[in-house]
């Protein structure tokens, strides 16, 4: 005869749990998760004008698709007390979701946990998602704000950093890295952000920095805020660290998200392709005067480029940072691009060595991804002085030169105006692997402009003549005629065709679907060593 157990009690012992107590345990165990630091600590986050690290999340990802991984992760720390210091998640939330519906993995950092200071454990959390990202070929998305390593944990905490750096570095080239500065981020946890691919930053509320304004005025007596030292336009417009500011938290993830719809999931696959009812063989008769005769006479590259993609649109990267090069991406007939453009609206658009990095490091980027690149050229040659020697404008400039000349993506190169001396070479010209060069009838391609040239090659006739500005005014227009124009480098075959303005858009367009199927590599090695 078989004995009936009542539910929920166990023969000869105490209850056992039942399956709806079990689900009850989860609930609790995980509504504590989901309220990190506190309902205090979150009201506090608010009223600093930030959001938490969840509401980031949702707000970044598409609705409903964030899957947490390593929600009850806890530090396991046991000095000062710490052992009764245990907040489920540790300070950072991680996890994969869809943007567009492609799959990202994101991880964020909570202020309200032991002000998102960094754990052993909170970087095994990192590391964990960073490993997966690399394994599946999806990008990693970091909204960084935390007050940086946990000063209880020690040594614990810097391994950490380092465990994070070197996955940084394994997955540089192989999955797009951004990173969101959201908060403070000094001392050692700036490097992270350092190797990733882009630093966006929010005004008034972020701020990098390795040594804080106290530490500065003990050390070198200097009076700083932490704005002035580290916020996001110091950054943005000084140093170049950061690559995008947005107004706030909310902003910031938007401009996150469409960042990424420029960007393939790894370095394996195509951008996204983005189709547009921008006829992509459309003429632009604007662009037949856009460009001044008088090339001592300023316009902004910005507006011709916005002629010849889809939609006029640009979405520009380090803007407010060496502004005599522009960089950022755009679509050519739904095919993305890396635009690379001298801008000689700021400094006549000579190569100096911010621009000569700032311009190398987003084609290498482009490079690594697939993305290929159409440059505009208006460059008058690089910025002569002191402080450029002394800075290594030799170097930084070399640093261009390789980038152009080691990327085996497609290459379109369009020359506006002037091109001249070593800066011709260096803007993708045919001699460094472009692959289609294109120039406008505008376009003066020469050693050097034509009235130091005469001042050099004829400066004995000149000095001989009666008439000496006559003359020098006569030879600077032969040499204008003979050199000063697009037609002896095209005669060479530097140039594959000179073109009229108006069809821009089509040459690009017809050039760029040509160059779809392009392979092509470079010598095999380990690295190579580009001049740092």
């Amino acid at each position: 005869m078989s004995i009936e157990i009542p539910p929920g009690q166990a023969p000869g012992g105490p209850k056992a749990p039942t399956a709806a107590a079990a689900l009850q345990r989860l609930d609790e165990i995980n509504a504590r998760a989901l309220l990190g630091g506190g309902a205090e600590r979150i009201k506090k986050q608010h009223e600093g004008g930030k959001l938490t690290a969840r509401e980031r999340i949702d707000l970044l990802l598409d609705p409903g698709s964030f899957v947490e991984i390593g929600r009850f992760v806890v530090h396991r720390c046991t000095d000062f007390g710490m052992e009764q210091q245990k907040i489920l998640g540790d300070g950072v939330v991680t996890g994969h979701g869809l943007v567009d519906g492609r799959k990202v993995f994101v991880f964020a950092q909570d202020f309200t946990v032991f002000g998102g200071s960094l754990s052993g454990a909170y970087a095994q959390k990192i590391c964990k998602v960073m490993d997966l990202a690399i394994k599946v070929g999806a990008p990693v998305i970091g909204l960084n704000d935390s007050g940086g390593a946990r000063i209880q944990e020690g040594v614990e905490s810097l391994a950490g950093y380092a465990d994070i750096f070197l996955r940084n570095t394994l997955a540089s080239g192989v999955i797009p890295q951004i990173s969101c500065i959201l908060g403070p981020c000094a001392g050692g946890a700036v490097y992270s952000p350092a190797i990733t691919d882009f630093i966006s930053m929010v005004e008034g509320t972020s701020y990098m920095f390795i040594t804080g304004p106290d530490v500065i005025k003990a050390v070198t007596h200097e009076e700083v805020t932490k704005e002035d030292l580290g916020g996001a336009m110091t950054h943005a417009s000084k140093s170049g660290v950061c690559h995008l500011t947005s107004p706030d938290d909310k902003a910031c993830l938007a401009q996150t998200r469409e960042l990424l719809s420029f960007l393939p999931a790894n370095n394996q696959e195509d951008p996204p392709f983005k189709a547009t009812q921008d006829p992509p063989t459309r003429d632009v008769p604007g662009l037949d005067l856009m460009i001044p005769l008088d090339a001592s006479k300023p316009y902004d590259v910005k507006e011709v480029v916005r002629a010849a993609v889809d939609d006029g649109y640009l979405f520009e990267i380090a803007e407010a940072y060496a502004q005599n090069i522009v960089v950022g991406f755009a679509r050519v007939g739904g095919r993305v691009v890396g635009v690379v453009a001298n801008q000689p609206a700021v400094l006549a658009g000579v190569l100096d060595i911010h621009s000569s990095m700032k311009a190398a490091r987003f084609v290498r980027f482009c490079d690594c991804f697939n993305i290929p690149l159409v440059t505009f050229v208006d460059v008058p040659g690089f910025m002569p002085g002191t402080d450029q020697e002394y800075g290594g404008i030799i170097k930084h400039g070399a640093k261009l030169l390789f980038a152009f000349a080691e990327a085996t993506v497609p290459k379109v190169t369009v020359i506006l105006r002037k091109a001249y001396g070593g800066a011709y070479d260096v803007m993708a010209s045919k001699h460094i692997r472009a692959d289609v060069n294109f120039a406008f009838p505008t376009a003066e391609i020469a050693v050097m402009g034509p009235e130091g040239a005469v001042n050099i090659v004829r400066r004995s006739e000149i000095l001989q003549s009666a008439e000496p500005e006559k003359t020098r005014a006569s030879f600077v227009a032969d040499y204008r005629e003979k050199f000063a124009n697009p037609y002896k480098a095209a005669e060479l075959g530097f140039i594959d065709e000179v073109i009229y303005p108006h069809t821009l858009r089509a040459r690009l367009h017809q050039s760029l679907e040509m160059l779809k199927d392009k392979r092509e590599s470079n010598p095999v090695r380990k690295h190579t060593n580009i001049p740092l």
